[in-house]
């Protein structure tokens, strides 16, 4: 699966479907067009539940023009808010803001997009997906209704201990 292109979203369930013609309609990926945006999380591999918002990872250079340009782009938004931590050589922006019935999170770092966990675990769990089935996604669509997150909704259906979000990377070296 190419997740590069949201594209692939025209084809699926109605709520990929629906991000589709919102992602679109507002033109979210094109405002962000220099940042290397790609659709992340719940939605594109089918396990969210009502409440999954669309999160979208970029990559910047400048942290402080990456502000600029989403203030600039979204900063109308409803319930827009932008907020920024620096560790060690890492910075994270992260805006969220609300767009007809999806909450938007747009992450960005100065780490390119391919090398972010979110994308290195969407990878991974799409994997998961299809090598365990039906029965599995379901599990964890239940989990995760009852209050757990992602990493660790996978992390209890796959009986890991640990660290979720690091347990799940060690997925990469088995590829």
């Amino acid at each position: 699966m190419n997740f590069d292109n949201i594209g692939y979203l025209q084809n699926g369930n109605s709520r990929q479907q629906k991000a589709y013609s919102t992602l679109m309609d507002k033109q979210i990926f094109s405002k962000l067009r220099g940042y290397s945006p790609i659709l992340v999380g719940t939605i594109p591999i089918r396990i969210d539940i009502e409440n999954s918002d669309l999160d979208i990872i970029c990559f910047f250079d400048d942290e402080q023009e990456f502000q600029r340009v989403l203030t600039d782009k979204f900063g109308h938004e409803k319930n827009f808010k932008i907020r920024a931590k620096q560790n060690s050589d890492t910075w994270t922006i992260v805006t969220n803001f609300d767009v007809e019935d999806f909450e938007i999170e747009i992450f960005g770092q100065n780490i390119p997009t391919k090398q972010q966990y979110a994308y290195r675990h969407l990878i991974i769990e799409h994997k998961l997906l299809i090598k365990n089935g039906e029965d599995f996604r379901q599990q964890i669509i239940k989990l995760k209704r009852q209050g757990h997150k992602t990493e660790p909704a996978f992390a209890i259906a796959l009986d890991l201990s640990g660290d979720p979000y690091m347990e799940l990377l060690k997925f990469e070296a088995n590829e």
